[in-house]
């Protein structure tokens, strides 16, 4: 069957699904396979709740509703492609180190001012959501939003083929998945495949002219670019304090007040604004817009227990965006607590990372200091050896702070966010500033019911 012929049969049907137990009848279902799953052991069972049609790239019995595939992945991707193809609006392609999701959903509700717009749900940014979000753009929409998501060099490759970007934006660059990339130059080829798909397409770069690294990567591909940013005299960012925890920005002597935690924010705030400003949308209603978003799953999130302030950014965790939280949190005023789980994914750097995070904790002055995971471990280890039974909840480190001198801290350690969330059960923290924030695996959301 032909890419043509397939999009017929989807183009007559309900969507497609590769989840075999959400099947919705006159869905096709896509029989995805992997290390620990094959969906084609459950197409028949997709075809008895009412699917129109099953993927698949084996098939025990011989129904005519099987359409059978080398891959069903790849032909995943060239359905959403071909669909991509025949859309004549405008896809604005997004992806970096940290922010995507954040910067995604502010450009979502600023161009929802004037426009329809269809836009990533959730983080459904890799190989298997991209293709389901470009899908869903429907042929009422008037623009797209598509985040991508990368842990490997040609992934941002693969991506920008099915969502054929015609604008793009690059939140920034740091250090993530350098198990995946190698280093951070790695990171920067694998992100920049956005800039080469643009560049290769007569496409439109949206790019942070306060960012070195970008403004060089875009320079260097000869890209038509519009520029945004947090500097010179039209925007502002006011400080925040206990009283007054949530970004606040002057933008062209405007007020904002967003709903956002951390200043490093207001790029994502100002690349929302930027985008919308190039489609039409004025100012003054993409400053409300911006002012009315409340951010969700974990993510910049301030919310105030009866105990405590609870800054939850517990969706995951890099180098670089453990370094602006934990700026974040040295701004603010009172009591303050950092309660961290360990980065995941970075490799021969691993040891390293962690123990720049514990050095710059030692010059911050918290009150208290909750770290989880074997890295943390291993890295304070590293910075005061304490033989092989390691550090436990109730051990004390002096870490070296170049800005400190010698500052003697006493970070507690837990091998699981659960170990932790029982500690702070049995001894509550109170009336403190707490930062929440750990790569995805470590779970560190399991802490916030004890604050």
């Amino acid at each position: 069957m032909s890419i043509e012929q397939l999009y017929g049969l989807w183009k007559a049907s309900k969507g497609v699904n590769t989840d075999s137990r959400t099947i919705e009848p006159g869905q096709i279902f896509v029989a995805l396979k992997g290390e620990n799953f094959d969906g084609n052991a459950y197409a028949l069972k997709a075809l008895e709740a009412g699917a129109s049609y099953c993927i698949v790239s084996s098939a025990e019995s011989a129904d005519s509703r099987f359409i059978l595939v080398d891959d069903t992945l790849q032909t995943l991707k060239e359905l959403a492609a071909y669909h991509r193809s025949q859309l004549r609006i405008p896809v604005i392609g997004l992806t970096g180190t940290n922010g995507k999701t954040t910067t995604k959903e502010l450009i979502r509700e600023v161009l929802g001012v004037n426009f329809r717009v269809a836009a990533t749900k959730g983080n459904l940014n890799n190989d298997i959501g991209v293709p389901l979000t470009v899908l869903s753009i429907g042929e009422d929409a008037d623009i797209a939003v598509v985040e991508m998501g990368a842990n490997h060099p040609e992934d941002i490759s693969a991506l920008t083929w099915v969502s054929q970007p015609s604008f793009g934006l690059i939140t920034n660059v740091g250090k993530a998945h350098l198990e995946g990339f190698g280093s951070f130059e790695g990171v920067k080829h694998a992100k920049g495949r956005l800039y080469d798909w643009l560049s290769e397409h007569d496409g439109t770069a949206f790019v942070n002219t306060c960012s070195e690294d970008l403004m060089e990567m875009a320079s260097a591909r000869h890209l038509s670019i519009v520029p945004y940013g947090v500097d010179g005299d039209s925007v502002r960012v006011l400080p925040a304090s206990a009283d007054e925890p949530y970004l606040r920005m002057v933008v062209e002597g405007r007020l904002l007040e967003t709903r956002l935690v951390g200043a490093y924010n207001a790029t994502n705030v100002m690349a929302a604004i930027t985008v919308g400003r190039h489609f039409g949308v004025s100012l003054a209603d993409a400053l409300a817009a911006v002012a009315a978003y409340e951010p969700s799953m974990n993510r910049s999130q301030l919310v105030r227990s009866g105990s405590n302030t609870i800054i939850e950014d517990a969706y995951n965790a890099n180098p670089s965006s453990m370094a602006v939280a934990l700026d974040n949190l040295a701004a603010m005023s009172g009591p303050r607590a950092a309660l961290l789980g360990e980065m995941r994914e970075l490799g021969a750097d691993s040891v390293a990372e962690h123990a720049a995070v514990l050095k710059r904790l030692a010059g911050m002055g918290l009150d208290c200091v909750c770290l989880v995971g074997a890295e943390f471990r291993k890295a304070a280890d590293e910075i005061s050896p304490r033989g092989p039974e390691g550090l436990g909840p109730d051990d004390s480190i002096v870490i070296s702070s170049e800005a400190e001198g010698e500052v003697e801290k006493s970070p507690r350690f837990f091998d699981t966010s659960d170990a932790l969330a029982a500690h702070l059960a049995a001894h509550p923290i109170t009336g403190c500033t707490v930062l929440v924030k750990g790569s995805r695996g470590t779970r560190m959301e399991k802490v916030l019911p004890a604050l």
